[in-house]
């Protein structure tokens, strides 16, 4: 029986970046450009920029990082999930992927990635996720296996993983010292919902005042969030 072609990879792949810092952007765009068949179309900060010109361009994929201007890359990969838009996206984060790779795997990306990694497995990322396959690292892939045959999460992860997405959202922004105004502007929600988002995570850390949240939120911060 003959072999299964591999999967073509088009002859130029167009990519759209959407991260909120433009020394990386640029550093980003230079590492892309320098590949055999990848050229970056364009680059955004904030989800609506990012759909903006996702629907002008039309990139092959989305090089996503999780933190941006405003809502996170988590919500610009549930809007693309819920418009059916064909795009795959590659999340290229800072963060650890315990407590993220999985959750953009839920909302739709391709592939997980941080920032610590070296260019050449940046690139690999890419290219895999260019050609329609999946990428995540071993460690993470292990992890997943792990968690499937034991059923249970890592203890000393449990209370922040049970957060939901925008609850991470809000203790993230309430780390870096936002109050409710500025944390409901950020995401463009109104107060009452993000003081409903404070209860929920106050309630699911077991914390009893608003001064122990933002303690634990600046903590979290300071040793997940760089």
């Amino acid at each position: 029986m003959p072999k299964s072609a591999p999967t073509a990879i088009p002859s130029q792949c167009s990519i759209l970046i959407v991260d909120d810092h433009p020394m990386f952007r640029e550093y980003l765009t230079q590492l892309i450009n320098r590949e055999l068949g990848l050229n970056v179309c364009g680059e955004a900060d904030n989800v609506r920029d990012a759909m903006r010109l996702i629907q002008e361009h039309r990139p092959d994929v989305a090089i996503v990082d999780i933190t941006l201007r405003g809502p996170s890359g988590l919500e610009l990969l549930k809007d693309i999930k819920a418009q059916g838009i064909k795009i795959s996206v590659l999340v290229l984060s800072m963060h650890e992927e315990e407590l993220y790779a999985e959750r953009a795997m839920r909302a739709g990306a391709r592939g997980y990635i941080t920032k610590n990694e070296v260019s050449t497995t940046v690139v690999k990322a890419i290219r895999k996720v260019v050609a329609g396959e999946i990428y995540a690292s071993k460690r993470f892939t292990n992890t997943l296996l792990e968690r499937i045959v034991q059923t249970r999460s890592a203890p000393d992860a449990s209370e922040i993983a049970s957060l939901a997405d925008r609850e991470l959202e809000v203790l993230q922004l309430l780390g870096r010292g936002k109050n409710t105004k500025e944390i409901a502007q950020a995401l463009g929600l109104g107060e009452s919902t993000v003081e409903t988002y404070r209860s929920r995570i106050r309630e699911k850390l077991g914390l009893n005042s608003s001064a122990a949240l933002y303690l634990r939120a600046a903590q979290w911060v300071r040793d997940n969030v760089t």
